[in-house]
């Protein structure tokens, strides 16, 4: 079959996982086998779960080292293995690659349509090597196609941010017209969320974060911003949730806790109405639980409590539409390979506003 992949490619590797820490090195470029395609990444956006996974954050998700990171790659088709008839792939393809690389479509959750969460799921990233990288393998089913009108750049953090919050939004309950607050307004997770509940959902949003985020965060949405550190009468817990109550008039219909912060759980659910939701996305460093789920509390007015991980095929297509459509479009910071532990560093000490983007390799 014709080709358009190198002997050998670029590769960023973990070279001392639990630390910041990266190094560019040369790889031996892979050959699709059955059902696989080879995939020339062109960008690929970088994660709070990339450097989790790197510091080693998460109990049962350590990096080994030598570990190529990345699950938010764009790139097109460069190869093909055996049997990809029947995936409608070709060749010169624009394709996506997702935080679930590979699931097996059989077990209750992909039934389900809880790709994310498959027993037999593959990590890009963990399981199975990145798109911090000019060449990858994937799974020819599981690609998801970029559409025209969508630059590779805007999209490849859609690909997990985006789809993140999408999934995570329509897990809230809330209808168009309730209040939504999303916590972690300012970042990778939260920008995307707060122009999918305002824009295509129809929510009235209220984002939380620091100070000095306040005019992106009402740029992407929110009606209202409140900042987290902010100084006052009493302490920063009570005063979000009276500021909160008082905005929304008996509280929010849904929070959606895009930080991983436990500070943000803890006081979500004082501030949720009658028949509210907390979904939890960022996953914090040290598992704590949820301070004020007191049984008492939760009965009185029915409160929920939902999970959600990343979305599956069909809602990356959704997602991807939107952006199509000009609904949600990613503010990005684009970097080149060589500054990703600067990244790293950036996103550690939260002052990154939207998503970081690495330009692999150039568009032919």
């Amino acid at each position: 079959m014709s080709s358009t992949a190198h002997h050998t490619h670029r590769a960023l590797i973990y070279d001392s996982p639990g630390n910041v820490s990266t190094k560019i090195v040369e790889l031996e470029t892979p050959e699709p086998g059955m059902g696989e395609i080879l995939v020339k990444i062109t960008h690929t956006g970088v994660c709070y779960s990339d450097m989790s996974i790197m510091l080693n954050s998460w109990e049962g998700m350590h990096a080994k080292v030598g570990q190529v990171g990345g699950h938010e790659g764009v790139g097109t088709i460069a190869k093909l293995g055996p049997s990809c008839d029947h995936a409608n792939v070709k060749l010169g393809d624009r394709v996506g690659i997702k935080w679930t690389a590979s699931a097996c479509g059989n077990c209750d959750p992909c039934m389900a349509g809880a790709d994310g969460i498959c027993v037999k799921q593959k990590v890009s990233g963990y399981h199975c090597p990145g798109t911090f990288q000019e060449y990858v393998l994937s799974p020819c089913h599981y690609v998801t196609p970029i559409p025209d009108g969508v630059p590779s750049d805007i999209a490849a953090p859609l690909l997990c941010g985006g789809l993140t919050s999408y999934s995570a939004l329509k897990k809230s309950r809330a209808q168009p017209g309730d209040w939504v607050v999303i916590a972690g307004a300012g970042g990778g997770l939260g920008h995307l969320a707060l122009q999918i509940g305002s824009r295509s959902m129809g929510f009235r949003i209220i984002g939380l974060d620091v100070g000095g985020k306040e005019e992106f965060v009402k740029s992407c949405g929110a009606e209202v911003f409140i900042d987290v550190l902010k100084k006052g009468e009493g302490e920063a817990e009570d005063r979000v949730t009276t500021e909160i109550m008082r905005i929304t008039g008996g509280g929010a219909a849904a929070v959606v806790v895009c930080s991983g912060s436990n500070a943000a759980y803890a006081q979500a659910l004082s501030y949720l109405k009658f028949n509210g939701t907390l979904v939890c996305v960022g996953v914090p460093a040290e598992p704590v639980a949820i301070a004020n789920a007191i049984p008492g509390a939760m009965v009185g007015k029915q409160l929920n409590i939902v999970g959600s991980t990343v979305g599956n095929r069909k809602e990356a297509m959704e997602i991807l539409d939107l952006a199509k459509r000009g609904l949600v479009k990613t503010a990005i910071r684009k970097e080149k390979m060589e500054n990703m532990s600067s990244v790293f560093r950036d996103m550690k000490a939260g002052t990154l506003q939207g998503r970081v983007v690495i330009e692999i390799a150039p568009e032919s």
